[in-house]
């Protein structure tokens, strides 16, 4: 299924800018440009243009020409897997225009371009496979997707324009779970395909820093406080009658502590990247859990 695939987008995208970072770490690569350069900006335009036509291409030829085409139209799919689908769309929305954003930063493009064609590429760039999935009669575009990507780029927007700053983040987490091997084929074969593809193991995570909101105080500066959501039971993506094997799907809603690692104090450019760019894994940490059962468990550690 398409949206599952999407997930895959954010990891790409992080890691790809992580190996770039890694093959400079003893140049002025990581340096941010204080006025605008040109030939950064040019090879960020470039590059990002080549990633996101060729991954549209790719979708269309390799995936979309195994099912029949059809004239637009749209899909409600706003109750399937306890809307973890959305979840992982608003946070590849955040993530792709995040990434965006900091490029050009570090390109030296004013923060207004930053906002206007850095921020918005995660939801541009969604929306135009949603325009794939609503000629496919398999599966049609999604009005849930939409707005959860709109409502990720609105985090970005929306904290840049009020704080100047990711004053909150999205974060993931995974857990291999047992739903895995019943649907194989749909769930993941192997732990990263699960990872991917298994909402049941997936978390996706509110994480604040709490430093950032008095900048005056002792506070620990890498120290914040995460809201989690997730959902287990799901071996298809609603409960129906005709599914081979009834399922029993819940909610489960987390509040534990996590690391903005972005903030851990080193002189080394090469970690300060590598924290950027890995900061969206939610560290285990102590958690609360509450589910749609009824049940209250406490983790002493939970990823």
């Amino acid at each position: 299924m398409i949206k599952l695939k999407l997930n895959k987008l954010i990891v790409f995208s992080l890691f790809f800018l992580l190996t770039i970072f890694s093959h400079a770490q003893n140049s002025s690569f990581y340096k941010k440009s204080d006025t605008l350069n040109t030939k950064r900006k040019n090879a960020i335009i470039l590059t990002e243009s080549v990633m996101a036509g060729g991954a549209l291409i790719a979708l269309n030829q390799l995936w979309y020409q195994d099912y029949p085409r059809s004239s637009f139209h749209f899909k409600n799919d706003n109750k399937d897997w306890k809307q973890m689908d959305k979840v992982g769309h608003f946070m590849t929305s955040y993530y792709l225009g995040k990434v965006a954003m900091e490029t050009l930063d570090w390109a030296g493009v004013s923060k207004k371009n930053q906002l206007i064609y850095g921020a918005t590429a995660g939801f541009a760039f969604l929306t135009a496979v949603e325009v794939l999935d609503g000629f496919s009669e398999e599966w049609g575009a999604s009005p849930g997707d939409v707005l959860a990507n709109a409502t990720g780029t609105g985090l970005l927007i929306g904290q840049e324009l009020l704080w100047q700053e990711q004053r909150i983040t999205v974060k993931y987490s995974f857990n291999q779970t047992k739903f895995a091997k019943q649907r194989p084929n749909t769930l993941g074969e192997n732990y990263l395909q699960q990872a991917l593809k298994d909402y049941n193991g997936q978390t996706y995570w509110l994480s604040a820093n709490i430093w950032s909101f008095n900048k005056k105080s002792s506070f620990p500066k890498w120290l914040n406080v995460a809201l989690g959501y997730g959902a287990e039971g799901m071996l298809y993506g609603n409960s129906n009658a005709v599914n081979p094997i009834q399922q029993d799907a819940y909610r489960q809603f987390y509040l534990s502590l996590d690391l903005d690692l972005t903030k851990i104090k080193t002189n080394s450019e090469f970690l300060k990247s590598v924290f950027s760019v890995v900061n969206f894994i939610k560290i285990p940490a102590p958690t609360l859990e509450i589910n749609t059962k009824g049940a209250l468990t406490f983790h002493y550690m939970y990823f």
